[in-house]
């Protein structure tokens, strides 16, 4: 199992991501976004948290264009695991692998807790750890957290159950109390709260150590 984690300028939980995975059983590699293609073999990208380029223009949209972003949607393309967390989550929908768009936080304040989530589905490489409806404690850490979706887009999403987690008591405003949504395939997961921040007891919590183990799960059954 490989896993392969991006770095841009300003991201700051590169590290923690690349345990996480490496915690679960995955072979690390660590990548540059000026790098213009994937590690040979690698199974699941991840794009971690942070201020990618300084969130200037808008939070991702820098990022989402450097050299190694079409390589991340070609892996995408041909069916692999993106991982996208925080602001590897704004990433992803400026790269048109999610729907919807991350804007300021209703409060517009910086909100930096641990928050309740509910796990919304099961069926997903990303929380088949879980059963449906299981509450689980999570890390926040975001000025720009705030999922926004039409109506018609968090209908669709709701029938293709393809939230994964959602807010237990919302910190931003979330449309539907989105915390997470899936790819229509299933296999690009992006998340505002920050699962490697609570893969050990040293970071006051181990929920997030479900999310790697049973993606690790996943590769292993294939």
């Amino acid at each position: 199992m490989k896993a392969a984690v991006i770095t841009f300028p300003g991201s700051n939980c590169d590290r923690d991501l690349a345990d996480g995975f490496a915690a679960a059983g995955f072979e690390v590699a660590r990548v540059w976004h000026k790098d213009t293609a994937l590690p040979a073999g690698t199974d699941v990208v991840g794009i971690p948290g942070g201020f990618s380029f300084g969130d200037y223009l808008r939070c991702g949209a820098i990022a989402a264009r450097s050299p190694i972003a079409a390589a991340v949607v070609a892996h995408a393309g041909r069916g692999g695991y993106v991982l996208g967390i925080c602001n590897g989550f704004q990433v992803l929908t400026e790269m048109g692998l999610l729907p919807g768009a991350l804007m300021r936080n209703a409060g517009l304040k910086f909100v930096c807790r641990t928050v309740g989530l509910s796990v919304a589905t099961a069926d997903s490489a990303y929380t088949a750890g879980w059963a449906k409806g299981a509450a689980i404690a999570v890390p926040i850490a975001h000025h720009d957290g705030n999922y926004t979706a039409d109506a018609a887009l968090v209908a669709r999403l709701e029938a293709e159950d393809r939230v994964a987690f959602r807010y237990l008591d919302n910190p931003n405003g979330s449309a539907g109390d989105i915390a997470g949504v899936l790819s229509d395939n299933r296999r690009v997961l992006g998340m505002m709260p920050h699962p490697e921040r609570c893969v050990s007891a040293d970071q006051g919590g181990t929920d997030g150590s479900v999310l790697f183990r049973s993606l690790a799960g996943a590769f292993v059954a294939a």
